[in-house]
């Protein structure tokens, strides 16, 4: 359909290009209440984390214009950037011309303007897209930039962003010397069903169109919703289809296709059963959290790591003189799910017999300390090996053996052992 049958007079579902209109929507403020947490903190070093087409690029470049006034703002993306050009692109980020192409002179002109910035009340703040893609020398080079002081401040705010998983970023050996500064971990919410209408009326009116509803029908709105998970680049891509795909309008239901919607950055808690499957599409496991018998915590696994430990910053804390700061790691590879110890001080367990590395099945049982995890999903059936199973596609690309040595030395240090964990199978009480 043309777009003038629909009353439109240009497209208003821009996928390639900064969108014709900004929508505000609920997960947009606490965004942008985030990005101000982080630029007013003395450390501030934030996590922006969010699927592939759920809008970050276009909030944070909103976000950068509705606060240049105020802050110094550069926007990077990092994804096959030297540590050179990535200095070469923060300083054309913050407008500054410069006739440099040594390494060291270019880290000399940003730590200057970064210090003269903060020196005249415009405190500098960088947005750094696709984090999981820089290299690691490259990583070093922000490292550098992060602690550069004015009167004993840090003068750089960092928000570090990507559409995977990056809440383990701050333990990528290359992070060691700012991991500290973490102030916050943000993942972006989708639209709700609510919000997608808005958002396609807002969009369509912005187009031309003055009656949006004949365009897209309340039962049209809510397929478009169902079948972008909420997430506005998603919504963007099947609208414009929708309407290229219709013959007139009012658009049908069968125009709306289905592809399998981003997921989101973070594990879901849930405290219903088994999630059914939707649109033929298998959840992610189920992850339960025991202690004597009793089942504390249900969680939903769709995201790509699991941290439990001590620490308050891991995504399953657990309480315990038994577990370690950073006790055991779960990581998504595909269907498999690998279970990995962080040279915990007592020990992690799979159905009583001491890991280093376990590759899960269904209904495995973990043991940590004096917790339990038990671990569904019905589709790992078979024992796999770990052989073949590559960290490669993670955050940083960082080693087990790296991480484990980053996690070990900050866990605590070698507790008695837990009673029923410290003997050996068969041994008796």
């Amino acid at each position: 359909m043309e777009l003038r049958a629909a009353g439109l007079k240009e497209q208003p579902f821009r996928s390639s290009e900064r969108p014709l209109v900004f929508f505000a929507y609920a997960g947009q403020q606490k965004a942008f209440e985030f990005f101000d947490q982080t630029s007013q903190h003395n450390t501030g070093l934030g996590l922006f984390q969010g699927p592939h087409l759920s809008g970050k690029t276009t909030l944070i470049a909103q976000y950068a214009k509705a606060r240049a006034d105020d802050l110094a703002i550069a926007i990077v993306d990092a994804d096959g950037l030297n540590k050179t050009a990535f200095l070469e692109a923060l300083l054309a980020a913050f407008g500054y011309e410069h006739r440099f192409d040594c390494y060291n002179e270019l880290l000399n002109m940003v730590t200057v303007f970064i210090k003269h910035q903060t020196a005249a009340g415009r405190p500098p703040l960088l947005f750094v897209e696709n984090i999981h893609m820089m290299n690691p020398s490259t990583l070093n080079a922000l490292c550098e930039l992060a602690c550069v002081r004015v009167r004993e401040k840090y003068a750089l705010r960092i928000l570090l962003c990507s559409d995977r998983s990056i809440d383990y970023i701050a333990s990528a050996p290359a992070m060691e010397s700012i991991a500290k500064r973490l102030t916050g971990n943000f993942h972006l919410e989708p639209l709700t069903i609510d919000e997608t209408s808005d958002y396609l009326y807002a969009k369509l009116r912005q187009g031309g169109c003055i009656d949006p509803d004949y365009v897209f029908p309340d039962e049209v709105c809510e397929e478009l919703y169902r079948a972008s998970g909420g997430w506005p680049g998603v919504v963007d891509r099947l609208a414009s289809l929708a309407i290229e795909n219709a013959a007139e309008c009012p658009v049908q239901l069968e125009h709306v296709e289905h592809p399998p919607p981003p997921q989101s950055t973070q594990p879901r808690i849930v405290d219903d059963e088994m999630v059914p499957e939707s649109n033929g599409r298998r959840n992610g496991p189920l992850v339960f959290l025991t202690r004597n018998g009793e089942t504390l915590k249900k969680i939903r696994f769709d995201g790509t790591r699991l941290l439990i430990g001590r620490a308050g910053h891991n995504d399953v804390t657990i309480d315990s003189k038994f577990i370690s700061r950073h006790h055991a790691l779960l990581v998504r590879h595909g269907s498999s799910t690998l279970l990995m110890d962080l040279n915990s001080a007592n020990g992690t367990f799979v159905n009583s017999r001491r890991i280093s590395n376990q590759v899960l099945a269904n209904d495995d049982v973990v043991t940590l300390g004096d917790y339990g995890l038990k671990f569904v999903d019905p589709g790992a059936k078979q024992r796999q090996s770990v052989e073949g199973i590559s960290l490669d596609d993670t955050v940083i690309m960082m080693t087990l053996d790296d991480m484990r040595k980053v996690l070990a030395r900050e866990n605590t240090a070698i507790l008695p052992a837990h009673p029923a964990a410290a003997r050996s199978p068969g041994e008796s009480a």
